[in-house]
């Protein structure tokens, strides 16, 4: 490694736009969606689970849970160590490197860097103006559809409606399609939440279609070209977020101040624990996805998933200081090995950044192959029949 530091080849790779990275690879299958480019892995196969964001410069695969730069996108493909990346991107090293060179190799890889996140900060600021003007249109939930929506599904709320809650009786699914750009797919009745950061302030909303005809269900996303779901027979999602969804949470109840906080990763998850009234004193937030409670965890020789958080990711989500006692629910239909472990590295965020000496952390884990929800509806109908 020695020299790799100062020969400029290191800023001179990171000069290089992670799709040209990509193409020298010959990675392929990759389509547009939205900011992104999606599929398959090129190590292990699975569809629609690897990503590339040439905005920011980054790839990742949600199976193989890696990702990185353009440099680390070439170990990660080629199985190779960092020299042999550069050697790859760049080739190799001079016997001795011209000050010259480094320093415009190192002025273009700056310059690079600089317009990279312009475009990013750029693209970030524009989404949270999106979610804000959405936030602003949609109507109070109370007494709405979407409040006839999670009662279907077994969720109310003891204390009222919450404030974070609302409703748009015609909204547009607005959706990449290749071709044609951002485009609205479909419109109907869709409930908006509110995700506010560490501040209080809103800058992502998170989106639910639901359908009208069948009390409790959500609504079937019907693509430009009339499909019902994807290559692989999914379904197209009835759940989005837009805007900078980072470090933010849906708050369906205040915090009090019992010191305790119960948090699920979607709104009828951590609902269905509100409404069955366990620990009526506690704050129920939702935490949007796994990726947002956990944060970014630390890559562990010989470990897939090392619960382990990285603690340098300063924008993840953590609870408030008056939280003292944290609590995760784990859905069980996802893979139990890898949310386990960010649910464990989100709680390892939280008791390291907390004041409280005395910080505990654990998860509730729903039965197998079920979420929360489900075994909440399960319930409600029993009881309704009994």
């Amino acid at each position: 490694m020695t020299g790799l530091a100062d020969d400029g080849r290191r800023h001179e790779a990171k000069a290089i736009p992670i799709m040209e990275v990509a193409a020298r690879l010959g990675i392929e299958g990759l389509r547009r969606a939205g900011l992104e480019f999606e599929g398959p892995c090129p190590v292990c196969g699975g569809r629609d689970r690897f990503s590339i964001n040439p905005n920011r410069g980054l790839f990742n695969c949600r199976i193989c849970d890696d990702g990185g730069d353009g440099l680390k996108l070439v170990q990660f493909v080629l199985a190779c160590d960092f020299v042999k990346a550069l050697d790859y991107l760049v080739g190799k090293a001079d016997v001795a490197p011209d000050p010259a060179v480094v320093a415009r190799r190192k002025a273009k890889a700056e310059a690079a860097e600089r317009q990279r996140r312009e475009a990013e900060e750029a693209a970030r600021a524009r989404a949270i103006r999106d979610a804000r003007e959405i936030w602003h249109a949609a109507l109070t939930g109370e007494g709405t559809p979407a409040e006839e929506y999670l009662a279907a599904r077994g969720v109310w709320f003891p204390n009222g409606w919450p404030p974070t809650l609302r409703f748009l009786p015609d909204h547009p699914y607005m959706k990449f399609w290749p071709g044609r750009g951002t485009v609205a797919w479909m419109r109907g009745p869709c409930m908006i939440a509110a995700g506010q950061n560490a501040q209080g302030r809103i800058t992502a909303v998170h989106q639910t279609w639901f359908d009208l005809e069948r009390p409790g269900r959500k609504a079937q996303i019907i693509a430009p070209d009339g499909s019902l779901s994807d290559a692989k027979g999914k379904a197209w999602p009835a759940k989005m977020v837009r805007g900078s969804k980072k470090g933010c949470a849906i708050r369906l109840t205040p915090l009090g101040t019992s010191g305790v906080m119960i948090m699920g990763e979607g709104i009828e998850t951590t609902g269905s624990a509100l409404a069955e009234g366990i620990r009526p004193a506690a704050a129920f937030w939702a935490g949007i996805d796994l990726g947002n409670m956990s944060g970014r965890m630390l890559k562990v020789p010989g470990i897939r998933w090392s619960g382990q958080p990285d603690l340098e990711d300063a924008d993840a989500w953590r609870p408030p200081e008056c939280i003292s006692q944290l609590v995760f629910i784990q859905d069980g239909d996802s893979h139990p090995k890898a949310t386990r472990a960010k649910l464990l590295s989100g709680l390892e965020r939280a008791a390291h950044y907390s004041p409280h000496p005395d910080f505990k952390g654990w998860i509730a884990a729903a039965a197998e192959g079920a979420d929360l929800n489900d075994m909440r509806m399960k319930e409600v109908k029993n009881a309704g029949t009994a």
